[in-house]
């Protein structure tokens, strides 16, 4: 499917329930439809004025490329409920990738930017009828021009099965950020040397650089609703992706945060091991090969995620 010719509605958000999310604000997704078998049409409307997807020390600002990944999700979750998917299942983000090959629609103006997705849904592994896990691609145009891909992986479970799976990693019922405190790490990196201009935004603390590479404690503000739009049992895959993507920001910086006004964010590549606990530290190391930063994430002595960050312009000279 090469083409999202359809309703291409941006009048309003779909109902929130079926992109799983609590906030109407957090909800992109606008529309979607149709095109063939196992294949839709979706639209999605991009925020201007968002307090964590527009905070951003680039210019000129393009759309916030993990912005970009949500949307993406939303069309996801949204479809495979179309395609049958209870209500009450969890999608759990195996691996995503996302790769922007044409930034010039994507410079943020004076209006919101309309995205429409071309989504394709292939299941890659089923059992009783139902699929286990899906993989989902979704070709990206602003208008007519073609602006990048992505693709994720996930598995689907019931909420029932989720709780199992949580319960078999753990020796000890798994904490919720409803339970847990919001603390502003006292560590916690300046707001522009990873590119923002709120401190609620940063998630990374007391960066060391070794030889190995730039180490540091991943530290997100559990009040950060964009972040954690509802109660969580772990760290969010996008919250992850945040920590890689300001990582490798501040290690492409000078130390002054003048390089990543020039710099954008062309391409990002996640996969994910097991989860992060909200209970144990996690810490983070980024080894870079430019224009590459590969961003391997730890806690309790195993590697739980890997994460590359493709950074263009300043962050790679």
């Amino acid at each position: 499917m090469t083409t999202t010719e359809g309703r291409r509605s941006f009048l309003r958000t779909v109902d929130r329930r079926t992109v799983h999310r609590q906030a109407v604000a957090e909800v992109f997704l606008t529309d979607m439809w149709p095109t063939g078998d196992m294949e839709f049409g979706a639209a999605a409307q991009l925020p201007l004025t968002h307090g964590y997807y527009n905070d951003h020390t680039q210019t000129p600002c393009h759309v916030d490329p993990l912005l970009v990944l949500e949307a993406a999700r939303q069309a996801s979750i949204y479809g495979a409920h179309e395609l049958a998917v209870p209500l009450e299942t969890s999608l759990i983000v195996n691996s995503f990738s996302v790769r922007l090959t044409n930034l010039a629609p994507l410079v943020v103006g004076r209006r919101p930017t309309e995205l429409t997705m071309a989504t394709r849904f292939k299941a890659v592994r089923t059992r009783g009828g139902r699929p286990r896990t899906g993989h989902v691609i979704h070709q990206l145009h602003v208008g007519t021009a073609h602006v990048g891909v992505v693709e994720i992986e996930v598995l689907l479970v019931s909420y029932g099965e989720h709780d199992a799976l949580r319960n078999m990693w753990r020796d000890t019922p798994a904490r919720s950020t409803a339970c847990l405190p919001d603390v502003v790490d006292r560590d916690q990196l300046p707001p522009q040397l990873v590119g923002r201009v709120h401190p609620v935004n940063v998630v990374l603390a007391e960066p060391r650089r070794t030889h190995a590479g730039v180490l540091v404690r991943v530290t997100p503000r559990l009040a950060n609703r964009a972040l954690f739009d509802h109660d969580y049992d772990h760290v969010p895959a996008l919250t992850l992706t945040e920590a890689a993507r300001q990582l490798a920001l501040y290690a492409a910086d000078d130390g002054t945060g003048a390089v990543l006004e020039r710099t954008s964010v062309a391409g990002l590549a996640g996969r994910f091991h097991r989860f992060a606990e909200l209970d144990e530290p996690i810490t983070a190391l980024a080894r870079v090969a430019a224009p590459d930063t590969r961003v391997v994430f730890r806690q309790g002595g195993n590697e739980i995620s890997e994460i590359t960050v493709t950074l263009s312009g300043g962050g790679h000279a």
